[in-house]
């Protein structure tokens, strides 16, 4: 048994800590509870662009903007059919409060760089913290702990208390077995997206999904399952981002020392002062980095002819459809692909405009850049005979898939350079459902009603909004953690 606070927070990412520290300096007592054995979440390993309007990095370059434009714009990124599902008048709320969280995160110490081009966004809006996501963790961790809020790491909610209708508390299992924890005000469910549960995949997506993995292993839709338990509805559970092919990331001995930059402290205050002066050639070059490690190799590669194949050297699909390739590739016994490029390939995609993977108008990643940048991906040889992969696939059959290939294919895989590149898998990156909520982020029942004492921030709290783009799902986090503390006061 714990002593009541005012508020619990289920969740320790971005829009959890983020949660955490509004409330707290609203002056209520706070307790987090965390399933892992530390913070971070998805928004810790996100590259932690944050997209918003009228910010003052738009300011400083002239860049004219407006709310109107943003929530206009931001409806171009989803096929039609998807964005039909957006619950506009929540997005446009959020997209009206993100740049006072930008403000605030500034506030604490978070330091960006941009705004950064994202088409079909109609000015730049994109600004990226210096040096990455873990910034954002580190941040907020650093100012929770000066003002002594608790964070309970390893420490599970396997279900809501109530009374009647309110919420008044979870139970918590541990190493220290069970127990019960209680909240005056509220509880804050910010537990992240369910995109590796292959359950809640295999229910609201289709069973054929359900072997998919999400790129968060700790994924497991635990908050919306909270949300159904105290019987709220949840929005929008069949779409997601992805399955999408991703090349799996570096071995840790080979991590970019992009990674190993201190996210707090002095360097980010230092960084965000120089990189306005720093050459274009020199940020595409970090950017291109970040590419060869996060995006996913373009499409059109397939439609040029490369092939894909298991690490027997079998093709078991048609490459150019999705998410037809993706649902193939997770039934390969190891889940991993491999792309075959010929010697035409290979010089296709070694220039603009074919480019192996993008951050639009910022950066493009060429062949030569994933040779040069992850040779744990690459074998390269003037012959099939010869390719010897790094990751040790036995590609038996790579020579006999090739030669059956030519047979029909209109553009034959011929010449003396070949490359292989992966592995690739199959990945959600994240998922779009989560509990309809209110603006006070007050999570509704199936009436409309809210249930007393129960909140929902970040990816369990997105309401029915559709958030396509980089930078929109981060900034929901975070704007939502932030707003949910100022109506706890309230509360």
């Amino acid at each position: 048994m714990s002593g009541p606070v005012d508020v619990i927070v289920v969740g320790a990412g971005g829009s959890g800590l983020a949660a955490a520290l509004s409330a707290a300096e609203e002056g209520l007592s706070v307790l987090v509870l965390e399933k892992c054995a530390a913070a971070g979440g998805t928004t810790g390993i996100a590259i932690g662009s944050f997209t918003a309007n009228r910010t003052p990095f738009q300011q400083r370059q002239g860049i004219d903007d407006s709310l109107d434009d943003h929530a206009h714009d931001a409806g171009l990124f989803a096929s039609p059919e998807i964005e039909a599902c957006n619950r506009d008048d929540l997005r446009r709320y959020f997209l009206d409060e993100a740049r006072a969280t930008l403000l605030w995160l500034e506030k604490l110490g978070v330091r960006f760089h941009g705004p950064f081009p994202e088409p079909p966004n109609r000015v730049p809006r994109m600004q990226n913290v210096i040096p990455n996501a873990r910034a954002y963790i580190v941040t907020l961790l650093s100012h929770l702990q000066r003002r002594g809020v608790e964070i309970r790491y390893n420490t599970r909610v396997c279900r809501l208390l109530r009374e009647e209708t309110r919420v008044v508390g979870v139970a918590v299992e541990s190493g220290a077995g069970e127990c019960e924890c209680f909240a005056r005000r509220g509880v804050v469910l910010a537990a992240g997206d369910y995109a590796n549960s292959p359950e809640l995949i295999a229910r609201f997506k289709g069973e054929q999904f359900a072997g998919i993995e999400g790129i968060n292993p700790h994924a497991t839709g635990d908050g919306h399952r909270l949300v159904e338990q105290a019987g709220g509805e949840l929005l929008n559970m069949p779409i997601t981002y992805g399955p999408e092919l991703r090349f799996v990331p570096p071995p840790p001995q080979r991590r970019s020392w992009l990674a190993r930059l201190p996210a707090g402290g002095w360097f980010p205050r230092v960084a965000a002062r120089l990189l306005p002066f720093a050459p274009r050639s020199l940020v595409r070059a970090v950017i291109k980095r970040l590419l060869v490690t996060w995006q996913h190799p373009e499409n059109s590669l397939f439609e040029e002819g490369a092939i894909l194949v298991n690490s027997d050297g079998c093709r078991f699909c048609d490459e150019t459809k999705s998410p037809e390739r993706e649902i193939a590739l997770s039934r390969q016994p190891d889940g991993h692909g491999y792309l075959l490029l010929d010697e035409r390939l290979c010089g296709l995609y070694s220039a603009w405009p074919r480019f192996l993977s993008t951050a639009p108008e910022i950066a493009y990643a060429y062949l030569d850049d994933y040779l040069r940048l992850r040779p744990d991906l690459c074998a390269q040889a003037a012959s099939l005979d010869q390719l010897k992969h790094p990751a040790g696939p036995a590609l038996t059959h790579l020579e006999t898939t090739v030669r059956e290939w030519n047979a029909t294919a209109s553009q034959p895989l011929t010449g003396a350079r070949w490359v292989l590149l992966g592995p690739v898998k199959a990945w959600f990156t994240t998922t779009e459902g989560g509990a309809a909520v209110d603006a006070s982020l007050r999570v509704l029942d199936r009436t409309g009603e809210p249930i007393p004492n129960l909140y929902a921030v970040g990816q369990n709290g997105l309401g029915g909004m559709i958030l396509w783009g980089h930078g929109l799902h981060i900034a929901w986090a975070l704007t939502s953690g932030r707003l949910v503390g100022k109506v706890l006061a309230r509360a």
